[in-house]
């Protein structure tokens, strides 16, 4: 009796629910039965937590930054992993880029732009032109050089998936809130970063040294699409997160690439060239600037 309870006080402090990770998963009698739950149908269609409305005049102070998500470091894996989206793992987990293209082409996210400004509006054709290639093979060449006819399967495609992604970028902007008496984040934009699609057929070295923004997403208007998939926790698989609470939360390591300034917003490898380690200090310095404003308010 006392080890029960001492369980059921446990399971209430950690919040332990077996459901969440992959449902039903003990009580499955078949393969097919896994991820059929109620429960996990109650997580997937609720809301994402609203933003509170902040007044303008409530901004006692506000700074926009643009940031890189590197995705090989090990703390950025649950935005890259599922590469592959074949269901061999759990046809509940995707990556992030698998997601964000799974609500585009539902119609559910809509709001699509070319730049980080958000002045230049993305249509899904324009998005196959980024995403997708179209070349003829060396044997078609050799067919048409010939005066053969070329039909479709003469043609090698070439498309970004998950697998090419290797960064991404975020814009967001840290305000001190005067009512609240506190410094906050809210994110605005993410963009995925991948090799420019001409150079998929060139090899390795040509795709990384040619890495693009390849659209820029508005981000409160995807943030239900990312709050329906769940994220793989590596901490705890029985207590999943959304990718919408990821990246609200800012669990991830970046390195801050731009600022807004008076000089056009131009980014710090524009006014530090070819060092990477001043570049980083940089990034550092700007960090620092927006940590202590909020201390300095209080000792002052």
């Amino acid at each position: 009796m006392k080890k029960a309870i001492f369980f059921i006080l446990i399971a209430s402090v950690f919040g332990l629910d077996t459901s969440l990770g992959q449902a039903n998963l003990l009580n499955a009698k078949v393969p097919q039965e896994v991820g059929l739950s109620d429960k996990l149908s109650d997580v997937v269609v609720t809301k994402p937590i609203a933003y509170g409305h902040v007044d303008d005049r409530d901004v006692l102070w506000s700074k926009t930054i643009w940031e890189i998500i590197d995705l090989d470091e090990r703390i950025n894996f649950p935005y890259y992993y599922p590469t592959v989206n074949n269901g061999s793992l759990s046809n509940s987990r995707k990556s992030l880029f698998r997601v964000i293209m799974d609500g585009i082409n539902n119609g559910e996210i809509t709001e699509i732009y070319s730049t980080d400004y958000f002045n230049e509006k993305l249509t899904k054709e324009d998005l196959t032109e980024r995403l997708e290639l179209k070349r003829l093979s060396p044997d078609a060449i050799s067919k048409q050089n010939a005066g053969e006819v070329i039909n479709a399967d003469d043609y090698d495609i070439y498309k970004i998936e998950s697998d090419k992604v290797a960064q991404y970028r975020i814009k967001g902007t840290w305000y001190f809130n005067k009512r609240h008496g506190e410094m906050k984040y809210r994110l605005l934009g993410i963009a995925p970063v991948a090799p420019d699609v001409s150079t998929l057929s060139e090899g390795p070295e040509a795709m990384a040294n040619a890495l693009v923004p390849l659209f820029w997403i508005w981000f409160p208007d995807a943030r239900e699409t990312l709050h329906n998939q769940m994220v793989f926790n590596s901490g705890n698989t029985s207590q999943p997160i959304t990718f919408d609470m990821m990246l609200n939360a800012r669990r991830f390591n970046s390195i801050i690439y731009k600022e807004e300034n008076v000089y056009e917003d131009r980014e710090v490898k524009e006014y530090i060239y070819e060092d990477a380690l001043r570049q980083l200090l940089e990034s550092e310095r700007i960090k620092s600037k927006i940590r202590d404003f909020e201390l300095d308010m209080w000792n002052n």
